[in-house]
């Protein structure tokens, strides 16, 4: 397996993989999501790919604000449902911190849903801690 920076002809695997965690969505529609992830030095999308397949992504963006140092957040993490506890998750999340920790970023969140105990658990094993609890809001426009 290898970990590696995702490419415009990855768009309909992640877009599948996305379909896997509930997040429906077209290769079309991956690649126009990408295409928005303005500046590009403050996104980025690594892919783990095994014989050739993508079997796993994570998005990583900077968040600068107000109130803590710079640091990074994890937007988006899949691994394919037949692939997860193998390590995958893993190599992905490490790439991610490599790539933050190069940015200048001090730490880094995640932000997982309350139903998702199994990668909540992940993260802990990862040396992540949980800080708070939230409600989110949204509203369309």
């Amino acid at each position: 397996m290898r970990i590696r920076r995702a490419r415009k002809t990855d768009s309909v695997r992640i877009a599948e993989l996305s379909t896997q965690l509930g997040y429906p969505a077209t290769g079309q529609e991956i690649v126009r999501r990408m295409k928005r992830m303005r500046p590009t030095a403050l996104h980025a999308v690594f892919v783990a790919e095994s014989e050739k397949l993508v079997i796993g992504w994570l998005h990583v963006s900077v968040t600068p604000l107000l109130e803590v140092p710079l640091r990074a957040e994890v937007n988006g993490l899949v691994v394919d449902e037949k692939r997860r506890s193998a390590g995958t998750g893993a190599k992905l999340l490490h790439a991610a911190e490599r790539w933050a920790a190069e940015k200048g970023c001090k730490s880094m969140s995640v932000r997982s849903n309350v139903i998702r105990e199994r990668a909540h658990e992940f993260y802990r094993r990862n040396g992540y801690q949980h800080y708070k609890t939230q409600k989110a809001f949204r509203k369309l426009l």
